[in-house]
């Protein structure tokens, strides 16, 4: 089906729990999981109930469905299914359908404050585009997935444009072509819905500052400088998307956000919310990093942090595969040529077979050894890297979500 009726009828069955919710909704290629955590946090240290609802998980499929940090309980998912499986049988759902209907109706159940919901896919057809939000953010676009959304940055606008609705706010985050930045100011025209580019609202001044550790400095408008948990380029714009955000909220929409929460949400967004794979340090000596960017948009900012991290570590060691439907070429091209390469592929049909994937890799020069599997790479990366050395996991969230186990103990993701 490529419209929204199925879902509409899993939502009728259920008693539409999506229209007891007051959602803000957020769509983008790059940055909107890093925008619904810490705008989550935020919320949540300002004292509301908030759930989060965001994809794909890493290690457990209840990261998916969050209420003030908390996993959704595994009797909730067993007790939705058996509730509801006579209903949705017949339907054939697909699985965001389903998992969606059940974010919602969890929520509800909950009674969240608010409910911050991250759109899979696109935007216009996405299932989560069944809602009517307070606020909706497109973070930025550039190419992915474009054998769904199309195989321009317009016309992959145009689908994540879809969730503008008349009357609701809509904030975009940055637009580097004008062309892109008409789309979304021409739709929200249409539809009537007032429009805030986050570029020109001047929420942060002067230079932002990135300390050795990899913490961000955010000299904000409104609450003084602000510490970021959260490392990598592309924080500095997603730090100006959120408070974009939150002055929209709290002035234009009367929400009772405290500038203690904008310090918190910020400085501790990982264990507010459960965020994993953001330029996260896994273990120290040597320095082991994982991050989820799996497109040239993500890999234009990693190539540039691990270009500022070369002066101060030895040796990288990048331990990276990928999926089969990215622009491979595109980030291997950015990848740096004087690191050594430990390719792999991860556990998911979609992988690229090691093999294929390390021909490519060679040919944009970059070179290294074929390990099987995430974890051979990673125990090799281990062995030979000394403690002034970086190891970087990545090239596909699929990598990350092979990666985080082995540095994790069990109770940490139960």
């Amino acid at each position: 089906v490529h419209d929204l009726s199925r879902i509409q009828a899993l939502l009728d069955a259920i008693g539409n729990p999506q229209e007891q919710l007051q959602v803000i909704h957020i769509a983008g290629t790059n940055g909107k999981g890093s925008v619904s955590h810490l705008l989550a946090a935020i919320l949540r240290q300002s004292g509301f109930k908030v759930g989060l609802y965001t994809s794909p998980h890493l290690v457990d499929f209840r990261e998916r469905i969050r209420v003030n940090g908390k996993k959704i309980s595994q009797d909730y998912v067993v007790d939705f299914v058996e509730r509801h499986r006579s209903f949705f049988e017949p339907l054939h759902p697909s699985f965001f359908e389903l998992t969606s209907s059940m974010a919602f109706e969890y929520f509800r159940d909950q009674q969240v404050d608010y409910a911050v919901i991250e759109v899979g896919l696109g935007g216009r057809l996405d299932s989560t585009n069944i809602i009517t939000p307070i606020l909706s953010i497109i973070t930025n676009i550039s190419l992915d997935h474009t054998q769904f959304l199309g195989d321009t940055e317009e016309k992959i606008a145009a689908e994540k444009a879809g969730i503008i609705k008349k009357g609701v706010p809509a904030l975009l985050g940055e637009a580097e072509k004008q062309s892109v930045y008409d789309v979304f100011k021409n739709k929200a025209e249409e539809v009537g819905a007032p429009f805030y580019y986050a570029q020109r609202m001047d929420m942060v001044k002067d230079e932002c500052r990135l300390t050795v550790g990899g913490k961000w400095f955010f000299p904000s408008v409104e609450y003084g400088e602000i510490q970021g948990e959260l490392g990598g380029e592309v924080q500095v714009r997603n730090a100006v998307t959120v408070l974009s955000a939150i002055h929209i909220l709290r002035t234009e929409l009367g929400v009772d956000i405290i500038p203690e929460a904008v310090h918190e949400g910020f400085a501790h967004v990982t264990k507010l919310t459960g965020l994993m794979g953001r330029w996260q340090t896994l273990r120290s000596k040597p320095t082991v990093i994982c991050d989820t960017g799996h497109n040239v948009g993500g890999w234009e900012h990693l190539a540039e942090h691990l270009k500022v991290l070369r002066q101060y570590c030895g040796q990288i060691y990048m331990i990276v595969g990928m999926v089969n439907d990215k622009d491979i070429d595109g980030v291997l091209s950015l990848m740096p040529q004087d690191a050594f390469y430990f390719f792999t592929q991860a556990s998911v049909e979609r992988a690229m077979p090691v093999e294929d994937f390390a021909v490519k890799a060679m040919r944009h020069g970059l070179s290294g050894t074929l390990c099987d599997t995430v974890q051979d790479a990673v125990e090799k990366a281990l062995r030979r890297a000394r403690e002034n050395d970086l190891i970087f996991i990545g090239g596909s969230t699929f990598i990350v979500a092979d990666a985080l186990p082995l540095f994790m103990k069990e109770d940490e993701y139960k």
